[in-house]
């Protein structure tokens, strides 16, 4: 079993100790989507799999957060803002935009691109390199800035 699958569990007794509620009900969403997936494949989900659920699961929950803004639900975006943050929790530390930025010029300067027409070789190397260290938005906008 993955490492991060038995913190996800560790965690999820704690919660239903504490009596968390929300907590628990968050972590059961993830382990939920975690075992369809394995289920379906039948596979056994590695870390990096479990990584990219709960990247996906974040930006569902922001794009929700974005929606509900917009149209004044202000209760609803809380509740996606709180169990996003409790998601986050699980990823590995971020990198700054600094850090990021440093990363993608040494992508760019390895692989030796010069026009936004290849930007695509940048992105698949940085998400090889950079993998949930930073999400898919956050290097796509860098690499537009780079290669400006």
């Amino acid at each position: 079993m993955s490492q991060l699958k038995q913190q996800l569990q560790a965690d999820l007794k704690a919660a239903m100790v504490a009596k968390d509620a929300f907590k628990r009900d968050t972590i059961r969403f993830l382990m939920s989507a975690i075992k369809q997936i394995e289920v379906d494949e039948r596979r056994e989900l590695s870390d990096e799999d479990i990584l990219k659920i709960i990247q996906k699961s974040i930006k569902q929950r922001e794009d929700a957060i974005t929606q509900y803004k917009e149209a004044g639900r202000e209760d609803l975006w809380q509740k996606e803002e709180a169990e996003a943050n409790i998601l986050k929790s699980y990823l590995p530390k971020q990198l700054t935009p600094e850090e990021l930025e440093a990363e993608i010029s040494e992508i760019i300067k390895t692989i030796g691109v010069t026009s936004m027409k290849e930007m695509g070789a940048v992105m698949k190397e940085a998400k090889e390199k950079i993998g949930s260290r930073s999400d898919g938005k956050q290097i796509s906008e860098m690499v537009k800035k780079l290669l400006k």
